[in-house]
């Protein structure tokens, strides 16, 4: 990287390791409190608020596959000890006991200790969060040197984006930023051979926060120990590429495999009678997916009046969907009304029965009918993990 490559990467690769054990740990404590093993709980009088035991916890990592014996699920959880993500609720003890002991996530009782670094993963991962759910081609495959490259940004396009969605303030802010996420590893250069500039550089987003960590790496210390995979929420599933051909595999309703070619990501979609979905598994692919952008799958657009006419060819159906750590499992698109884009058919709404073209009434009992997909997905992804969904399907005859 001009003249400083090999200490940027050096510590860009140190920071990525602690980036590493936050997400994991967040993922981590939202599991525990999906399981009800993070409560409240009484002891000599006294309630102690979100936190749980020890021993059982140790249990649970071991019922859950996260470890294979207790001796490596306590190294794991005093990896997070030491790493500050959690601590013992009076402070008494700075070794993670398998006892009847109560220990808690610092983010549980806001003790989180928020320095330099922290501040740098928590905005890059909420830029990356927000740069997902957009609907944009800013992420596409593109060619630098006369390599292809997938999933690239292009430096002075990101910096147009932060200035537009208010990020940052000027150009040579935006410029600072990114060289900070480099530095944190949290994005790279391509090839890895240029730092961040306002330039027609390709960079790609490094750490993929929303893929599922297995504990166990958090013990690694040459990295991970599941090869980065770009499976997410976000992402549609890579089929393995016969003769450099790209391509993703879309799962329609009747369960039928097509396979469709690779365009661009932006917002989730597919053609008519096929859904592009969510992964929820990071083991669904060893392969980063690849970057799509087809059509929606509504036949036809309808209004909220055809929706609520009387007798019309509509029912309705109530959800209630549980979100895993990696998200709900479903994509919203379109507007007035929006309508179900994607299913992941492992997740949540695919459990709770959620379906394809299905348009989107209400949610935790607000209308929605008269809102666009990004007001819809926002108060589904600021509200509660548990969202009641109201749909209207029409009905086969």
């Amino acid at each position: 990287m001009d003249g400083t490559g090999s200490t940027v990467q050096k510590k860009a690769a140190e920071l990525e390791r602690v980036a590493e054990v936050l997400v994991t740990g967040e993922q981590l404590r939202l599991r525990l409190h999906e399981g009800k093993v993070i409560k409240d709980r009484r002891h000599h009088l006294r309630t102690y608020p979100n936190c749980f035991v020890a021993k059982e916890l140790i249990d649970w990592l071991i019922e859950h596959k996260e470890a294979p014996e207790r001796d490596t699920a306590i190294r794991i959880m005093q990896k997070l000890l030491d790493q500050s993500i959690i601590h013992h609720v009076c402070d008494e003890h700075r070794e993670f006991k398998d006892m009847k002991l109560f220990y808690r996530f610092r983010k549980d009782d806001g003790t989180f200790p928020l320095d330099s670094e922290a501040k740098v993963f928590m905005r890059g991962q909420r830029i990356y969060e927000k740069l997902m759910n957009s609907e944009n081609n800013l992420i596409q495959t593109r060619e630098e040197e006369g390599v292809a490259y997938e999933r690239t940004l292009v430096a002075s396009e990101f910096v147009d984006w932060l200035l537009q969605e208010g990020e940052i303030a000027s150009r040579e802010e935006a410029e600072q930023l990114g060289r900070r996420l480099l530095e944190h590893g949290i994005i790279q250069h391509v090839s890895s051979k240029h730092h961040f500039s306002d330039s027609g550089l390709l960079f790609q987003f490094r750490m993929n926060f929303r893929r599922r960590r297995r504990l166990l790496e958090l013990l690694s210390e040459r990295g991970r120990v599941i090869p980065e995979s770009q499976d997410s929420p976000f992402c549609l599933r890579k089929q393995p590429a016969e003769g450099g051909n790209s391509s993703f595999l879309s799962v329609s309703p009747t369960k039928e495999i097509r396979v469709v070619s690779a365009v661009r990501r932006g917002s989730m979609s597919s053609s008519c009678g096929s859904s592009g979905y969510y992964s929820s598994s990071p083991t669904l692919s060893s392969s980063p997916p690849v970057l799509c952008n087809p059509k929606s799958v509504l036949k036809r657009q309808v209004s909220p009046e055809e929706l609520q006419s009387h007798g019309g060819p509509f029912m309705k159906k109530t959800f209630t969907i549980v979100g895993d750590a990696v998200g709900w499992g479903f994509v919203v698109r379109g507007s007035k009304p929006c309508h179900i884009q994607a299913v992941d058919p492992g997740g949540p709404a695919a459990a709770a029965g959620m379906k394809v073209c299905q348009f989107v009434v209400s949610v935790n009992g607000l209308n929605v009918l008269n809102l666009d997909y990004r007001t819809v997905s926002n108060l589904i992804l600021t509200g509660p993990r548990t969202v009641v969904m109201e749909v209207m399907e029409e009905m086969e005859y």
